[in-house]
């Protein structure tokens, strides 16, 4: 599903892209630029209409002592029996949970206790940072420029061949979805990394010919490379870092440290949009040698130090961590360490008997404690 999120904002950045090509044809008047902002409020409006009929997360409905409504929530999402064991063991694993949650606080993001909470915010900050410094916006805003300065300024050109960019960024975005969980993501994300990389270094190289020796005919390479980049870009690292952070860090702090990592994806998105233009000018070809050894640099960062989080709940990604002493095994732990889920997202046999044990321990828990209760309403009565 975030990986659908990823797609939908490839298709939002096409669509400004295509509506770009169109008002252009209407030359300076007010509505080419007016219709383009006005536009937006279409799906703020169908947002607005749409989120009401949302349900509300299993793991907040507990949190809030509203259990059979969280429970309503497991039986759709999972199509199984509120009896069933494994949506007993479902509810009981998230009150675990929660229980641990409600002892987090934003000083914990910075703690390293046994579950290495700091080192796991560090990951999912440096992963929003990453797509970033990627040089990804490099392209995305700047990207009727680019074509224009590669000799293809003739009409509009540069918008037309822009949106065609777009609209190529758009479908490579569906193949992470159909990928993500046979892949897995560290795979694609170090597929990623290496693609972007050569093709920064692609991109340096046929600008050094077409600036500096004046070789026309490497702008044709230049305008490829451009599409070749996105599709890497959209493959390995687009939605990819909306889903990891959530996926590595404790549900404890998970809100805040989400929190967090998306600023790392706004400050560097910035710092990106603003230097580009400034190094075009003053060092030109060197800036796609800039994003192509960035890149390079993501590879092997992404080898050693991103753990595996496919096929894993949050409740396994705590034990691997508990586990893991230094910021280098918890990859090989996460690699190693038995799936308590199949690629269905059903419980193994072996962990489905250990939950069955815990429902049936809970149900005793309670009516023990129901059993209590009445004991001592009956001896009030006498």
């Amino acid at each position: 599903m975030v990986m659908i999120e990823g797609m939908l904002i490839t298709g939002g950045i096409t669509l400004s892209y295509w509506i770009n090509y169109g008002m252009s044809f209407i030359g300076d008047k007010e509505v080419a630029w007016r219709f383009p902002l006005a536009f937006q409020i279409v799906f703020a409006i169908i947002i607005f209409c749409s989120i009401l009929n949302l349900p509300e997360s299993p793991r907040w409905l507990v949190m809030q002592g509203r259990n059979d409504e969280a429970l309503e929530i497991l039986e759709c999402l999972n199509e199984k029996s509120r009896d069933d064991p494994y949506i007993k063991n479902e509810l009981i694993a998230i009150q675990e949970t929660v229980t641990e949650m409600n002892k987090g606080s934003y000083r914990s993001l910075f703690k390293m206790s046994e579950y290495r909470e700091f080192h796991r915010v560090a990951l999912a900050y440096v992963n929003q940072m990453f797509q970033q410094i990627s040089g990804i916006n490099l392209i995305t805003y700047y990207a009727p420029q680019l074509y224009a300065e590669i000799g293809l300024a003739k009409g509009n050109l540069p918008k037309l061949l822009a949106a065609c960019n777009g609209t190529e960024y758009l479908l490579a975005a569906f193949i992470p979805i159909y990928i993500i969980e046979k892949a897995g993501r560290r795979p694609l994300m170090l597929f990623g990394a290496a693609g972007m990389s050569l093709s920064m270094a692609v991109l340096a190289g046929t600008n050094y010919r077409l600036t500096v020796l004046n070789d026309s005919r490497a702008g044709i390479g230049q305008a490829v490379f451009l599409f070749v980049f996105n599709t890497f870009f959209a493959i390995g690292w687009l939605g990819m870092t909306w889903l990891y952070p959530a996926e590595i860090v404790p549900l404890r702090i998970r809100a805040p440290t989400n929190a967090l990592a998306t600023s790392a994806n706004w400050i560097f998105n910035f710092m990106v949009v603003m230097i580009t233009p400034v190094a075009f000018e003053n060092i030109g070809y060197k800036t796609y040698v800039i994003f192509a050894v960035i890149n390079a640099f993501m590879f092997p960062c992404v080898y050693f130090f991103f753990p595996e989080t496919r096929y894993r709940s949050l409740e396994e990604m705590d034990a691997i961590f508990k586990k893991s002493t230094n910021v280098f095994n918890a990859v090989t732990l996460s690699i190693k360490e038995p799936y308590r889920y199949d690629k269905h997202g059903e419980l193994k046999p072996e962990y489905l008997e250990e939950a069955v044990r815990r429902v049936s321990a809970a149900d005793v828990h309670v009516a023990g404690a129901k059993f209590d209760s009445d004991e001592s309403g009956i001896e009030a009565k006498a």
